[in-house]
């Protein structure tokens, strides 16, 4: 004997699977793993630097566009990106077209810069 599903109960169940899903795939951040939020640093306490060419300073919206190499901390590869910068006012002295390392981490779900400065 078959018993017919009630649709409040499909209902509930089809929300709940939909949510476990969307639960699963918000997660993900280049390589934060659930014991260490994106926001955490390594536990070594210090970031790797990068390197990249500045193509755009904001300062006004206090961001740089940076086409970077290797983030090793975010396990993420080479390309072009828009970064926030921590403070503002470390942009100040960095101009496009000129290369430079830097840190970043991504901070309440925001790519940030920590640290910039130009290559010698």
């Amino acid at each position: 004997m078959t018993l017919p599903l009630k649709p409040p109960l499909v209902a509930c169940a089809l929300a709940l699977a939909a949510g476990l899903a969307l639960a699963q795939h918000s997660g993900h951040s280049h390589g934060a793993s659930p014991a260490q939020p994106a926001a955490a640093a390594p536990a070594s306490g210090a970031l790797p630097w990068a390197e990249a060419e500045v193509r755009r300073v904001d300062a006004d919206a206090g961001a740089v566009t940076l086409r970077h190499g290797d983030i090793r901390n975010l396990d993420m590869p080479p390309m072009t990106m828009v970064f926030k910068a921590r403070d503002p006012a470390m942009l100040s002295g960095i101009k496009a077209g000129e290369k430079v390392r830097f840190t970043a981490d991504q901070i309440n779900g925001t790519y940030t810069v920590l640290s910039i400065e130009p290559l010698r």
